[in-house]
């Protein structure tokens, strides 16, 4: 366990310096350790709601969340996410599935940012349409799907690079929360119970990764370098995963 909360701690600030919650890296390293697979979304949703609760905060603060753009994408990919977490899905389907996902995530985490002095492509326009299965994927698999958008937003320039790391907090945040919800009806009460007991060190460890890492994202570090470095992570650990299969 102590290795696990050393790797959760690094994770949430990598991914909290981008906007993320890490909930697909998290979920993948519970796999490969070995816990029962029907609690790890609730445990990686968890781990997500903790680190992108701080991260859309501080985003906010600092006056870098776009309202507009990043609700309407919210309110389009939530109730997908709910039924997503829903959904009934065999284990060897789930860590197939999370296994892709990460290294297609990862490898998007490689395509050209957004430019600070340049306006949104016309295909920008379609992210829209992208919201609602993105939201479905995160809530089946346990992650809060801003992995995936925010390439997106960025290959698009839907906006400038800070403002999509905000956006994609604040869509992970709500997604998060509506596949939690999904997964407890699917899941019931004990399933809560044996997360908890297990997770609590990992919570307390990403609490305090997710506050550093979104304070390198707002005033310090350029954000093209944390993007390449939790690119390869994601690919390595989805990559992993599907070699163990």
């Amino acid at each position: 366990m102590p290795a696990l909360v050393a790797a959760f701690f690094f994770i949430a600030v990598f991914y909290a310096s981008v906007g993320f919650g890490g909930g697909s890296t998290y979920t993948a390293l519970l796999a490969l350790s070995g816990i029962d697979y029907r609690i790890l979304p609730l445990l990686a949703l968890a781990c997500n709601i903790v680190v992108v609760t701080g991260g859309t905060v501080r985003f906010a603060r600092a006056g870098l969340v776009p309202w507009k753009g990043a609700l309407s994408l919210t309110v389009l990919a939530a109730p997908a996410a709910f039924v997503g977490g829903l959904l009934p899905i065999a284990e060897r389907q789930f860590l197939i599935l999370l296994g892709l996902s990460l290294m297609v995530a990862g490898a998007l985490l490689f395509l050209p940012t957004a430019k600070e002095d340049t306006g949104p492509t016309r295909l920008s326009r379609l992210i829209p349409v992208a919201a609602v299965p993105l939201g479905f994927l995160a809530g089946m698999v346990g992650i809060g799907g801003g992995i995936f958008l925010a390439p997106l937003l960025h290959l698009t320039r839907w906006n400038a690079a800070r403002q999509i790391a905000a956006t994609a907090s604040l869509f992970i945040l709500v997604n998060s929360i509506a596949g939690l919800l999904g997964q407890l009806l699917k899941g019931g009460e004990t399933r809560l119970v044996t997360a908890v007991e297990t997770g609590l060190p990992l919570l307390i460890a990403v609490a305090i990764g997710g506050q550093i890492g979104s304070l390198l994202a707002v005033r310090y570090l350029p954000l093209r370098w944390i993007r390449i470095g939790t690119g390869a992570l994601t690919l390595y650990v989805g990559a992993r995963l599907m070699h163990s299969l």
